[in-house]
């Protein structure tokens, strides 16, 4: 089995009369996305602070790789702290420095290296999370989402092999919260780090997590993946997931997976017994448009395709939601497979309008650089599908049948200057 990358045992701590963390049994495993969810005031950011080391148990015990934290050498407790690394929520750039000294500050502080040897290892980082152009420039005179490429520079430039993220997307709205949790899942998978959040954002959140930790009074009321905590049966598991039975997904207008699942389970599993109806997943390639032409205006054209589902596919008494990053799922209980095909090539005609990017050929979502010369291309898959079957299962068999239904191509603006001639 697995030895956790971090691992809490039996973890008791209080403040006063007041006792925070009631013997918490949780682990972390390494080169995954872990979030840490519950209530306000329950001792997320007390959990998290345990692990970054401003806090030490009352009682129980701290692993970090199989190892009590506790029994650790000085030699190896400074180790161990340096290979962490935390993303405020603020970000927390100081506003005198440029770009460059702000990502620059951490190697200073904690290093030994020459000045030569952390330019080189700055620029590095700049150039891996494409700042170059914004390299002289002040917080103050970057966007949002430019401030959060720094701050993440800022929290990677030591090479940390576990990165803390308190609230990154509190304050934010839905294009700009899937935009920062989206830039979180690219650059752990592009330089392998371990992640863990503290978010309030359900679902969102749900879309980019490996494991999900519910912390509730005090005590770790679940631990695993989404999927497996709606089927768990227990008191504070039931509560929470009923809690998000209303939650809409705010990006796409559609219903959040829980929602989706509820609707499933009343209308089809368990009132029918072996019927059949049609299913089409459709597929946004929103990591390729990320990279290309932005995240906010990669998350507008998501946000717009959902729309359109919904217009489209509710007035048929289909319902939809979206199943992963980039994937939206529509059953249709009352449809067949000739209908649902027909449907969905009446949808596809009218689907390239949507894709049209502002000026058709705009500028990212950090105003920084012209996009243009590429292409989106929009998938579905239509699957017929029985009422005994798993949500995953109808996935896998749509994604298998899944074919290019709209593309839109935005011109360089070269080449629609040659055009003109």
């Amino acid at each position: 089995m697995e030895t956790p990358l971090i691992e809490f045992r039996n973890v008791v701590k209080g403040f006063g009369d007041r006792t925070i963390l009631q013997g918490v049994d949780l682990k972390i495993y390494r080169g995954q996305i872990t979030t840490l969810i519950g209530k306000s005031g329950t001792g997320k950011s007390v959990l998290l602070k345990h692990i970054i080391g401003l806090l030490t148990p009352d009682s129980g015990s701290i692993l970090f790789d199989g190892k009590p934290i506790e029994n650790m050498t000085k030699k190896e407790l400074n180790d161990y702290r340096s290979r962490i690394s935390y993303m405020f929520q603020s970000n927390a750039l100081f506003d005198s420095m440029t770009v460059f000294e702000n990502i620059a500050l951490p190697l200073e502080q904690t290093t030994r290296m020459r000045k030569k040897e952390i330019k080189t290892k700055v620029m590095s980082r700049i150039n891996q999370m494409e700042l170059h152009e914004v390299v002289h420039k002040y917080p103050s005179e970057l966007s949002g989402g430019m401030q959060k490429r720094v701050a993440l520079a800022r929290a990677l430039v030591t090479d940390p092999e576990i990165v803390l993220f308190d609230e990154p997307t509190t304050g934010q709205d839905p294009i700009r919260r899937n935009s920062i949790l989206t830039m979180i899942a690219q650059y752990k998978k592009k330089f392998g780090f371990t992640a863990i959040l503290i978010s309030h954002d359900i679902p969102d959140m749900f879309f980019i997590s490996d494991r999900i930790i519910l912390l509730w009074d005090g005590k770790i009321a679940f631990q695993g993946t989404y999927e497996e905590s709606t089927s768990l049966d227990h008191p504070m598991i039931d509560e929470f997931l009923a809690s998000l039975e209303g939650f809409q997904d705010e990006l796409t207008g559609l219903l959040s997976k829980q929602a989706f699942r509820t609707r499933y389970d009343s209308i089809l599993r368990r009132k029918q017994k072996e019927k059949t109806f049609a299913a089409i997943l459709f597929k946004l390639e929103l990591d390729h448009m990320c990279e290309i032409m932005g995240s906010e205006l990669a998350f507008q054209s998501l946000r717009s395709l959902g729309e359109y589902i919904s217009k489209q596919m509710d007035s048929k008494g289909g319902f939809s939601a979206r199943q992963s990053t980039e994937q939206i799922l529509t059953i249709l209980p009352y449809t067949g497979m000739e209908e649902a095909q027909n449907m969905l090539n009446d949808f596809a005609q009218g689907l390239n309008r949507l894709l049209v990017c502002n000026n058709q050929a705009g500028s990212t979502d950090d105003g920084e650089h012209e996009v243009c010369g590429f292409e989106i291309n929009v998938y579905a898959g239509v699957t017929e599908s029985k009422s005994n079957e798993e949500i995953e299962k109808i996935i896998i068999k749509a994604r298998a049948v899944e074919n290019i239904i709209a593309q839109y191509r935005c011109e360089s603006r070269r080449e629609l200057e040659r055009e003109k001639v």
